[in-house]
């Protein structure tokens, strides 16, 4: 047994090494269970001839006798007591494997939406731990956390507050960020104080329900204010002519966070402080589905504080992510 045990643990590069199968050392634990090589045949269901072939190979392997037997008992040798809680501990941790691959391979689809960022590289994360469904359903941040919440989903990526997560009884882990910067007329793209933006809100609550509390609560928190629309006019074309009526800097909305402006109308940096958006993965309190717990984990794995540096940023009070 020299240098196949390194003081209490198996030197399993070396069984390794020395050509040992898990099957072999399935064989050796069921006849050192057992202590008589009918009986282990049995339960392996193998001829006792070639269990005996399999045992007499795995000694020669290693180098070591581990059993003493004759016509009437077989004892386990010195060397095959010392290795055989850690053969039962390696085979156990085999089967335990066995059973989380099977439940991941055999489990339904992890079903997951979002509202408008998400990761680029989520197939990537996703690839070897679960089967990921795309949501194609883009709905608002307020619906698709609804929707873990009901059992339509299993995750999404969305803006919560802490009042949706109680009131849903969900978990969130932040997983994005969007820097919200200012739309204004003319060549100027000077950073622009959060006092001197538009916020624009919309009458219609049922798709903007979290724009509208989060500007909102940007405008009372910054002075900046604020102009409720009935157009539809938070984004594209709609958005831009209100940028060009009002003449003055109107905060974007982090769904037209990456879209072009037209070429009279430049972006500015909002500073003092710079408004932040929080995208969260969101799932349900007390997930049991392994398939969903390692989607969870190959998404948040890598995620930093994404610079939620406090003073010169501005979150709303019941962001889950806000520091203290």
């Amino acid at each position: 047994m020299i240098g196949l045990l390194s003081g209490d643990r198996p030197n399993l590069p070396l069984l390794y090494a020395c050509g040992v199968e898990l099957r072999q050392l399935r064989y050796f634990l069921a006849v050192a269970e057992e202590l008589n090589f009918g009986r282990a045949a049995d339960r392996l269901h193998i001829a006792g001839p070639s269990l005996s072939q399999q045992i007499k190979a795995l000694e020669r392997d290693l180098k070591v006798s581990l059993f003493d037997r004759d016509r009437r008992s077989v004892t386990l040798t010195a060397g095959g007591a010392a290795l055989l809680p850690h053969v039962r501990a390696l085979v156990e941790q085999a089967d335990e494997l066995r059973r989380q691959a099977a439940g991941l391979a055999t489990s339904a689809p992890v079903r997951i939406g979002y509202v408008k960022w998400c990761p680029a590289d989520w197939a990537e994360r996703a690839a070897g731990v679960a089967r990921l469904r795309v949501d194609t359903w883009v709905l608002p941040s307020h619906t698709q956390a609804a929707r873990v919440a009901d059992g339509s989903l299993d995750l999404a990526i969305c803006w919560v507050q802490d009042a949706d997560l109680e009131s849903l009884s969900l978990a969130a882990h932040l997983v994005g960020v969007d820097r919200l910067y200012a739309v204004d007329v003319g060549s100027d793209s000077s950073p622009v104080a959060a006092n001197d933006t538009v916020v624009l809100l919309d009458v219609d609550e049922s798709t903007w329900s979290s724009w509208n509390s989060y500007g909102a609560q940007f405008a009372a928190g910054t002075g900046a204010r604020t102009l409720t629309v009935d157009d539809g006019g938070l984004t594209g074309q709609p958005f831009f002519e209100h940028v060009r009526r009002l003449r003055r800097p109107v905060l974007n909305n982090p769904k037209a966070q990456d879209g072009p402006e037209p070429g009279d109308l430049v972006r500015r940096p909002v500073v003092a402080p710079t408004p932040l958006w929080t995208w969260s993965l969101v799932w349900r309190r007390g997930e049991t589905n392994p398939a969903v717990l390692a989607v969870i984990e190959a998404f948040t794995a890598d995620v930093g504080d994404l610079s939620l540096d406090g003073e010169s940023t501005w979150l709303p009070a019941g962001d889950p992510h806000r520091a203290g």
